[in-house]
């Protein structure tokens, strides 16, 4: 909001509502199962909570269910509720106090790497994707070469960037999917 309307750097409302549209278009389902999913268990303010501070399903949950079995209260009674929400609101703040702290000693630590190290840090999340692809294609090669072929045409054409991510994964998992259905026909 900052950069938007206080520094003038707003991108243009078709821009974030390009961007709305395809990240609601992949997880909009979940904004409305996880609330009826996760409220037996957190109850009326756990679920509030939860939701307020996000992490729910591992941090809020987890806290809540093992406070709740800690203490002996069972999940939908009006103890259990007060645990979990208990137990949501210490959690959430012991990972806030962690996360100042380490955002903190992480802008000095990064500010004393050297220059020739921190040209190198944009390199990190790709090298992790390439280690989760060729994790996967081990057991599967094909599906490493389906994948990546697929990726390399996908981003060749002139389909908006949120478009590319989407027909990559459908894609990949259909064309797999179809060679698995295709194998197992022949093997019976």
């Amino acid at each position: 909001m900052y950069l938007s309307f206080g520094l003038g750097h707003h991108p243009g409302w078709s821009v974030i509502l390009a961007g709305f549209t395809a990240y609601a278009g992949i997880v909009a389902v979940v904004w409305v199962l996880e609330p009826m999913m996760y409220f037996p268990i957190l109850g009326a303010s756990g679920t509030y909570i939860s939701f307020l501070t996000g992490n729910v399903g591992n941090m809020c949950l987890p806290s809540a269910a093992a406070a709740q079995h800690a203490v002996g209260a069972e999940p939908g009674t009006e103890k259990g509720e007060i645990v979990a929400t208990l137990a949501i609101g210490a959690a959430s703040l012991v990972n806030k106090v962690f996360l100042i702290l380490i955002i903190l000693g992480g802008s000095v630590l990064i500010s004393m790497i050297p220059q020739n190290i921190q040209q190198v840090l944009p390199l990190v999340l790709p090298a992790i994707f390439g280690g989760v692809l060729a994790q996967f294609a081990m057991k599967k090669p094909i599906y490493g070469v389906i994948a990546l072929a697929l990726g390399f045409m996908i981003n060749l054409t002139a389909l908006p960037v949120y478009f590319k991510m989407l027909f990559c994964i459908g894609l990949t998992i259909a064309v797999c999917l179809y060679l698995e259905k295709k194998r197992g026909a022949a093997e019976a």
